[in-house]
């Protein structure tokens, strides 16, 4: 059953993660091939599905040893139409990948949840066309259309939410809202930003939130940044300023390379694990809100752990301060 569909647990103030950059570590750790990066086609096969059991249970035993909650993000990111006709999938086929993907999901959370560590399924959307160039964009109108069947199949897989990830431009993401409404489900937009820590099309962060939220009346559930590392967007995100309130998650690149040196890097750069954590631990001294922290490209369990250890305290400390105002 969709169990927090009408009460999401990460808007409170209790920590969640997410897993780090499947795809990534599917490809360099693990020597997997993943053609367009589409990791959902390894349901097709028995040994696919293990693996990425094994995956999602490395996240939930993290989770649950350090008593903390879990975002599960269903390994959807390229399930879309376009890129499944890429890969020879009809759209019967193709509905069936992303039923498996959240049923996946579901077993998960059956044999890892505890009342101490709250475990939410996400059906992922991802872009229609590159994750980090906005070409071919579409209209609010054309995007809602596009998504509505994604959205569809994991309402009626009973997802608790959905997740679009690395929207780099924000007519998709306006259309991805409508179409989750129209869908009567929670969603939560994440916009991805280049080292000057604005969107591909030059659009600022904060014009792109205020955009997206005033035309579907602040729709989103909240806000998340991915793709990106914190040094390509700290620098925007100024304390104080009400927009940033709206911002929960990050899922930050290891890699403080750009997008383009990504795209030609033929090797993995997954950067420094503590270092990462301990600018997520700095994020949250500007981020309020900022409770979900995961990873993208380059993380990988190591990195998220390094988060809780770096992050943990800082929750601690907050929810230590909100038990002594209630007793005072």
């Amino acid at each position: 059953m969709a169990q927090y569909k009408h009460n999401l647990p990460q808007l409170s103030s209790d920590l969640f993660i997410t897993d780090g950059g499947i795809e990534t570590t599917l490809i360099f750790r693990e020597g997997l091939d993943l053609p367009d990066f589409a990791a959902f086609d390894l349901l097709r096969h028995e040994a696919g599905y293990r693996v990425l059991q094994k995956y999602f249970r490395t996240y939930a035993s993290l989770a649950r040893n350090y008593q903390v909650g879990l975002i599960l993000e269903s390994a959807t990111w390229r399930a879309n139409p376009d890129w499944g006709t890429r890969l020879g999938y009809s759209s019967t086929a193709l509905a069936e990948m992303n039923r498996m993907a959240i049923a996946l999901l579901h077993d998960i959370r059956n044999e890892f949840e505890t009342e101490q560590c709250r475990m939410v399924i996400s059906g992922c959307i991802g872009p229609r066309g590159d994750g980090y160039i906005p070409a071919n964009a579409m209209s609010v109108d054309e995007a809602r259309h596009y998504h509505q069947a994604q959205i569809n199949t994991f309402r009626d897989a009973e997802a608790d939410l959905v997740t679009a990830i690395t929207m780099n431009y924000v007519e998709e993401a306006i259309g991805i809202v409508q179409a989750a409404q129209a869908s009567e489900m929670p969603v939560v937009i994440s916009f991805t930003v280049e080292t000057d820590g604005r969107l591909p099309t030059g659009q600022s962060l904060k014009d792109a939130i205020a955009q997206v939220d005033a035309v579907t009346n602040n729709a989103p559930a909240y806000y998340m940044i991915n793709c990106a590392h914190p040094t390509h967007f700290a620098s925007v995100l100024v304390a104080g300023e009400p927009w940033i309130e709206r911002i929960r998650g990050i899922r930050a690149n290891a890699s403080a390379k750009s997008h383009a040196e990504l795209n030609e890097s033929e090797t993995l750069d997954d950067g420094n694990p503590e270092e990462l954590g301990n600018q997520y631990r700095e994020l949250k001294d500007t981020l309020k809100n900022l409770n979900v922290l995961g990873g993208c490209c380059g993380t990988d369990d190591r990195h998220i752990e390094a988060i809780c250890k770096a992050c943990l305290p800082v929750f601690w400390m907050h929810l230590s301060q909100q038990s002594l105002m209630q007793r005072v």
